[in-house]
């Protein structure tokens, strides 16, 4: 596997920095989740719950090892350090200045391991007039003016169904930033840090907005009037006649054109970029969906080539056969019971990823690591009656 031999300290919670150590893991690094002597990451008790355990956190902490240490302590601290001594990457996504209070910042363990690479994973980055301000999905994307072009046909702005400033501009980035820095080091030797801001990461997704805005002409206005936000009849989506949806994408002018004759409607083709015609052909077309089912526009179209498809509720998107077939889910067995986990988006020929099923328990590998590191049964005894570990 690419990242084999690769070691990770993750001292992230909840969704981010999870989501990418896993995808890290998932390719063959190990990684080794460092959790507080209290709760832990908090995603374990988020409901719904299997075996009392949250499906949240199986799902992006599968194949990880866990030791739970407190890092307020001297104890831990140098626990702490004899680790991040012997690791290529160390992971956190704590709000800037918490890990230097702690005396386990960056500029502490790059002196112990002049190779480490340190992402840190934060809201707004460790520098900034927002560098110590909290935040959560909702607030990158408002400020980076996602959800001011996402709004309804009313106007008002949508709260989106999947979670993109924290997985597309943290998560994806930071595996990004790791990855980058790991080339470096095979380059130079030398490891270096990371700053992974999730507000940069989700406005980056914003290039076709800045190219209009570079223009001065024709700015978004996060409205419907634009091609791409549902001002169109090629780029829409459509209620059918059981309440369902369709969807069609007909952007370039052939698939309008085909489109048009499809459904007998030629004389629309002219008018495929016409923005004054645009509200009657969307009118009209509303009309017609509704005369069929969503199953029988999706047969009409079948043998056209008009990207045109069913919009599916989420249940029928895991039972959709492109993506089994590209095996993005994956049946597991966790504690004897059958699971379907998210497979590996990138499909490497070589050394493809390998999905893991288990999820460590709180601190399952705290006495293995510290034996590893060279403490002995006596130490160990006396850290845990300390609550040094658990």
């Amino acid at each position: 596997m690419p990242l084999r031999g690769i070691r990770i300290l993750d001292l992230s919670r909840l969704l981010p920095g999870p989501f990418a150590s896993q995808v890290l893991s998932d390719f063959g690094a190990e990684v080794i989740k460092v959790e507080d002597t209290a709760n832990g990451d908090y995603l374990r008790d988020s409901l719904p719950l299997v075996d009392n355990l949250g499906t949240f956190f199986w799902s992006i902490n599968r194949g990880k090892k866990s030791i739970k240490l407190d890092l307020k302590s001297p104890a831990g601290q140098e626990i702490f350090k004899r680790m991040a001594a012997k690791v290529d990457v160390i992971l956190e996504g704590f709000r800037p200045g918490v890990m230097d209070k702690l005396g386990v910042g960056y500029s502490v363990l790059k002196d112990i391991n002049p190779g480490l690479i340190y992402c840190s994973l934060t809201g707004y980055g460790s520098s900034g007039p927002y560098r110590d301000r909290a935040g959560h999905d909702i607030n990158y994307l408002n400020y980076t003016g996602i959800s001011g072009m996402t709004r309804t046909t009313e106007g008002k702005p949508v709260i989106l169904g999947l979670q993109l400033a924290d997985i597309g501009g943290g998560s994806l980035w930071a595996v990004i930033a790791i990855l980058l820095a790991l080339q470096a080091r095979n380059q130079t030797g030398k490891g270096q840090f990371c700053d992974v801001s999730m507000m940069d990461g989700a406005f980056a997704w914003t290039q076709f907005a800045l190219a209009q805005w570079q223009t001065r002409e024709q700015r978004p206005n996060g409205g419907q009037q634009e091609v791409l936000k549902g001002g169109y009849a090629c780029y829409q989506i459509y209620e059918t006649g059981d309440g369902k949806y369709v969807s069609l994408g007909a952007l370039e002018g052939k698939f309008w054109t085909g489109f048009c004759q499809k459904i007998g409607r030629p004389w629309y083709i002219k008018d495929h970029m016409v923005a004054s015609a645009q509200p009657r052909i969307i009118d009209e077309l509303n009309q017609m969906f509704k005369t069929k089912t969503r199953e029988e526009w999706v047969q009409f179209f079948a043998d056209t080539d008009v990207c045109f498809s069913p919009l599916l509720d989420y249940h029928e998107a895991v039972d959709n056969e492109q993506l089994r077939h590209r095996q993005m889910l994956v049946e597991v067995t966790e504690g004897g019971k059958p699971a379907t986990v998210m497979g590996a988006p990138v499909k490497l020929s070589a050394t493809p990823g390998k999905t893991s099923s288990v999820a460590p328990a709180p601190g399952q590998h705290t006495v293995e690591l510290l034996r590893e590191l060279g403490y002995s049964e006596s130490e160990i005894k006396e850290l845990k009656n300390g609550k040094v570990v658990v």
